[in-house]
């Protein structure tokens, strides 16, 4: 079934130890739409400025993303920014960011957009998250992405918002935040009493936890060595799991169990390069075959 995704498409300069790009694709739908590609048919909303490479709009179409959604400014620039990522590649320091057109983006779903069953709501203000929503018409999964910016400063629409979705996609911090509470249990199960059917809280090298009203579990992190770049890597684990459940069309237990899995297998090869250069050397069967090795890891 396709996947629908809104929110940001960037460009990229990231600094690690080791190494530097800059200019490069990035965004949060961008990452999500790449890493939903190898389950189910992705369409892609954004806007860009004319400072957008042709070549990265074919990149995605390449792997068939839907990217008639994605809207070019004439005149305007496209969102960047730039990161610096510390020693220990788990914290980074953002050093600009420029929305450029981003931050007046209002985006107006072409119409075979609006019937999209599966729909993800990447990170951005919630009260454009909820415009998006308006415009759907009786989708079947509705998740959503959000970050510490938005809790601090649209609180009240964002707690509008966890009203109308089915899972929301955090990260620890921002549970905490969200929840004023240390204890990652707790603000998980505080979070899902906010309003969405479960919660899924991203721990960077430590995995995922999920919690609905009937289950509480972790999955680990694969643990892959060659971490160049972890720009993108909640996106594309986003991604991964929201396209598994589009491909199959439906969320059992089982089946959100599994998405999951593949969620953490695809942001394993995502931090193994910069951008999606990575990303782009793989297919679905490699997907898999990392996937087999995460099954016996997880079996004792």
């Amino acid at each position: 079934m396709p996947l629908l995704v809104v929110g940001s498409v960037a460009l990229d300069s990231v600094e690690t130890p080791t190494d530097k790009r800059e200019n490069v694709l990035g965004g949060s739908a961008v990452y999500f739409s790449y890493a939903a590609s190898y389950f189910s048919p992705v369409r892609l909303m954004g806007v860009v400025g004319d400072d957008w490479p042709a070549e990265h709009t074919g990149l995605l179409q390449k792997r068939g993303i839907d990217t008639a959604g994605l809207h070019v400014v004439r005149g305007g620039k496209t969102f960047r920014w730039s990161g610096k990522y510390h020693e220990d590649m788990n914290t980074r320091d953002t050093l600009e960011v420029h929305l450029n057109v981003f931050e007046k983006f209002d985006p107006v779903l072409p119409a075979d957009y609006k019937r999209c069953e599966f729909l993800f709501l990447a990170n951005g203000s919630p009260t454009v998250q909820m415009k998006v929503l308006d415009q759907v018409g009786g989708p079947r999964l509705v998740v959503a992405d959000t970050m510490d910016l938005w809790i601090k400063i649209q609180h009240d629409e964002l707690m509008k918002l966890l009203k109308r979705i089915d899972g929301l996609v955090l990260n620890d911090s921002e549970a905490k935040l969200l929840t004023d509470d240390d204890n990652l249990v707790r603000a998980g199960h505080k979070v899902r009493r906010m309003g969405p059917q479960f919660v899924v809280i991203k721990k960077g090298e430590h995995g995922a936890m999920f919690f609905s009203e009937h289950e509480t579990y972790v999955l680990p992190a694969y643990p892959t060595e060659n971490v160049i770049d972890p720009t993108g890597a909640g996106d594309s684990f986003a991604g991964g799991m929201l396209g598994y459940l589009a491909a199959n069309g439906e969320f059992s237990p089982k089946t959100l169990k599994e998405a999951m899995a593949y969620g953490i297998i695809v942001a394993s090869f995502n931090v193994e390069d910069f951008s999606l250069a990575r990303m782009q050397g793989i297919e679905r069967a490699d997907l898999d075959q990392r996937l087999a090795e995460y099954r016996k890891m997880l079996t004792f």
